[in-house]
C-alpha cells in the first residue's frame, strides 16, 4: 500500500527539491536499466522479448510494489522533512560527527 501524504502545506521549496529529486532517480534508473539491457543483449542471455514476456510475472510485479512503496515513503518524507531544498533526502545520507 503506498503511504498517503501527511496534512501539511509543503512550500514551493519542497515541491522543487521533490521534482530534482524524482528526474535524478529517474535518470540513474533508466541509466542502469539501458546499460543492463544492452549488456546482456551483447552477451547473448537475453533473448528478443524477453522483458515484455515478464509483464505478467507475478513474483516481479510484487518486489516492484514493495520497491515502489519504499521509495513513495522517501519521496513523502521530502515534504514533511528539513526546509532546506538543498537537501531534499537529507534522512538517507548519514551525518558526519561534528567536531566537538
Amino acid at each position: 500500500m503506498i503511504p498517503t501524504l501527511p496534512p501539511m502545506q509543503p512550500d514551493i521549496g519542497r515541491l522543487t527539491g521533490l521534482v530534482f529529486e524524482l528526474a535524478a532517480q529517474l535518470h540513474i534508473e533508466r541509466t542502469r536499466r539501458l546499460a543492463l539491457e544492452t549488456a546482456l543483449e551483447r552477451a547473448g542471455t537475453l533473448p528478443s522479448g524477453a522483458i515484455e514476456a515478464l509483464a505478467d510475472d507475478a513474483p516481479l510485479l510484487a518486489r516492484s510494489r514493495q520497491e515502489l512503496e519504499a521509495s513513495m515513503r522517501k519521496l513523502l518524507r521530502v515534504l514533511g522533512d528539513d526546509p532546506d531544498p538543498r537537501t531534499p533526502l537529507s534522512g538517507d545520507v548519514p551525518s558526519r560527527p561534528s567536531s566537538v
